[in-house]
């Protein structure tokens, strides 16, 4: 018998997106740091064209940083991008390491999901969308570990990349935080709660209008669209986070990308 999460997943995974179309490591990477707390249409929309440009770690670290963060755009947290080209660094002058949450940026997850992706290893990963899943099916929060382990038992019809994809589409499409389609789940007859967990914290990012980070999102925008800005025509408190986080560069007068 074909098992439900399995049969789901090969008719309503979400097969398009452009990066799962690879197994390139490095193309993998790109597009799960640009995931990070940014919608898949916005992705979607960006990572043919920045993969084109940057196909390969030492392409990218040949650009610069401020070319990466230029061609980040507004996909927001830019640090992501400075993140993602001092990993390029590190790959194209000592290749990948064995153990790859030693590049910037790359945690337990994102580790996990590239060697899930490209390298075809039966590792568990979660991210947001598979741990509200396995929660809810198993009616309780859960620990990191506990929650991989959770993944293998409700995916035990999938392995490695398969089971990652389908479990992260199920959270993306229908076990969503606030509106769970319960009645066309595939996987409802396991699930404990069928529903929000009655403690379940759901996060709402802060509004963007008016934010520091909209301040900061403006001073980027104008460092993006010109060589030099005269600093005198920014917003100081928010420039000056830019250059802390590495994200631009000042002189006496002008502020550019670094």
């Amino acid at each position: 018998m074909t098992d439900p999460l399995a049969q789901w997943y090969e008719t309503h995974g979400r097969h398009e997106l452009p990066w799962r179309e690879t197994r390139d490591r490095w193309a993998v990477l790109v597009s799960e740091v640009m995931l990070q707390q940014t919608q898949v249409a916005r992705v979607q929309a960006v990572w043919p064209e920045f993969i084109d440009r940057f196909p390969e770690p030492k392409v990218m670290a040949d650009a610069g940083v401020g070319a990466v963060i230029g061609a980040w755009g507004r996909l927001g947290y830019p640090r992501r991008a400075r993140r993602l080209w001092e990993s390029s660094a590190v790959i194209a002058d000592a290749g990948w390491p064995e153990v790859l949450t030693e590049l910037p940026g790359v945690g337990r997850y994102t580790a996990a999901a590239i060697r899930a992706q490209a390298d075809d290893e039966d590792v568990p990963a979660i991210e947001v969308n598979i741990r509200r899943v396995v929660q809810r099916v198993d009616g309780r929060l859960l620990s990191e570990r506990a929650a991989e382990l959770a993944s293998v038992r409700l995916g035990r019809g999938l392995r490695g990349r398969d089971r990652l994809l389908a479990l992260m589409d199920l959270g993306a499409t229908v076990c969503t935080p606030r509106a769970p389609a319960c009645p066309v789940c595939p996987v409802r007859r396991r699930c404990a709660t069928r529903g929000p967990l009655p403690n379940e914290v759901t996060a709402r990012q802060p509004a963007f209008e008016g934010s520091f980070r909209q301040r900061r999102g403006l001073v980027m925008a104008r460092l993006r669209a010109e060589s030099k800005v005269p600093i005198a025509e920014l917003d100081a408190e928010a420039l000056a986070a830019l250059v802390a986080d590495g994200l631009a560069t000042v002189n006496d007068t002008d502020a550019q990308l670094p």
